[in-house]
């Protein structure tokens, strides 16, 4: 199983584990499989799944690059459910357009289409996070309805609020921060993406393999969930 692969070093205590190179969330099951299948391996530091590879972090003092090779290839021989490798599915409450959502008139105008019907193509399916890249926490999403496709800024925003939802090229994806960027932004969500996991660490809600759907909600329910969310 999985004959098509390859196994490269990257230094002396990594691995890269490459698929056949295209974004497709058939490629993208046998990342997260090997996620799966790497997780309580305790020779293993740390798993990047990306669209179409794995690089996983090792115990060079446990095992050699060999070693560690001839266990994934071993991992690749088995199989693991699809229902644990698809993830959990998470609902992002979204207000579209407005102050939150400056580039919503673009996007319709680009597809042809209102703006009402870009929220509704827009929240109508669910995303696969192919990856988490860019900032920490940023969803890298698949499975965008093809005539939303919307070319990104030709200069970058300076600064993009926290919780912008943004649309680039064939993908969306959502801000975690404050940050430059070019993507084009329809509305913003006041969900924050990181939860506490200890007193001074945050982790993101979701990791690459999970599923994304957006809820719209109005610019009244936006501040009120503000207000709980900021204990006001």
């Amino acid at each position: 199983m999985y004959q098509d692969i390859m196994i490269r070093p990257c230094g002396d205590q990594a691995l890269m584990v490459m698929f056949e190179q295209r974004i497709s969330e058939e490629i993208h099951q046998r990342v997260i499989r090997l996620d799966v299948l790497l997780r309580n391996d305790p020779a293993v530091w740390e798993i990047v799944p990306a669209y179409a590879s794995v690089l996983v972090y090792y115990d060079p003092l446990a095992y050699t690059y060999a070693e560690m090779e001839k266990r994934i290839r071993k991992h690749l021989s088995g199989d693991v459910s699809v229902r644990e490798a698809d993830g959990k599915c998470v609902v992002i409450p979204v207000c579209y357009g407005g102050e939150h959502g400056p580039d919503l008139a673009f996007v319709a105008a680009n597809a042809g289409l209102s703006e009402s019907e870009v929220i509704q193509l827009h929240s109508g399916r669910e995303y696969r996070i192919y990856m988490l890249g860019f900032l920490p926490g940023f969803p890298y999403l698949g499975g965008m309805d093809p005539r939303l496709e919307t070319p990104r800024l030709p200069s970058p925003r300076t600064l993009i609020p926290a919780g912008s939802v943004g649309i680039g090229g064939q993908q969306t994806g959502i801000y975690p921060f404050p940050s430059p960027g070019g993507w084009r932004l329809i509305g913003r969500t006041p969900v924050s993406l990181f939860r506490s996991s200890g007193p001074e660490e945050k982790v993101p809600i979701f990791q690459a393999g999970d599923r994304i759907r957006f809820e719209p909600i109005s610019p009244e329910e936006y501040q009120s969930m503000m207000r709980e969310r900021d204990g006001c």
